[in-house]
């Protein structure tokens, strides 16, 4: 199953967008997104609603759930 900091990478390398032009548009620093990227911290839920609306994905999918819920 793909890590939380995965699917944010991959989010980020599809719309081809750098760490620090992520960072810029959530309003966070580059180290955040990186730590975020390589699941050394977590995003608090306001940067998982932030995210989800700048992907135009469901937390679901950021989360990982929707995966997760398809395999019971």
């Amino acid at each position: 199953m793909e890590s939380l900091g995965e699917r944010i990478h991959d989010l980020r390398v599809e719309r081809k967008l750098t760490q620090p032009q992520l960072a810029k548009k959530l309003n966070v620093s580059n180290c955040i997104i990186s730590k975020w990227e390589n699941n050394l911290m977590e995003p608090k839920a306001t940067y998982i609603i932030r995210m989800c609306q700048f992907f135009n994905v469901t937390a679901d999918y950021l989360l990982g759930l929707k995966e997760f819920w398809g395999m019971l």
